[in-house]
């Protein structure tokens, strides 16, 4: 099977896809400034690109793995996620408290989607 990968940086690839499944790397806002309502956002918005960019979207999210530096910041940063979340759909989900790789960086989130079948 081939694999396909989406948006590589120096250290990573945003997506890869691999057997049906699109493997989603952490994603981080791009505007570290905001907080963490707007990283969120700012995140699910690069997300849906890359979904889309894999032939997929959202409503085929299986799994979402979200990591907050701070659980304080969970209230805001499910505002973010509530207005996107695809009612119909919700992937699995798990959200924990972690140190990010930037002190700025409010949140981090990783998923798996599934494509659609051929």
């Amino acid at each position: 099977m081939t694999i396909t990968r989406l948006d590589p940086e120096e250290r990573l690839t945003g997506a890869v896809i691999y057997n049906g499944l699109v493997h989603l790397a952490g994603q981080v806002a791009d505007d570290a400034s905001l907080d963490a309502e707007g990283q969120m956002a700012d995140i699910l918005a690069q997300v849906d690109t890359l979904l889309a960019k894999a032939g997929t979207d959202k409503s085929r999210l299986l799994s979402v793995q979200i990591f907050l530096a701070d659980m304080a910041d969970m209230a805001a940063m499910n505002r973010a996620w509530d207005k996107w979340l695809d009612r119909n759909n919700k992937p699995a989900r798990a959200t924990v408290e972690a140190k990010l790789a930037n002190p700025a960086w409010r949140v981090e989130l990783t998923g798996i989607a599934a494509l659609p079948s051929a």
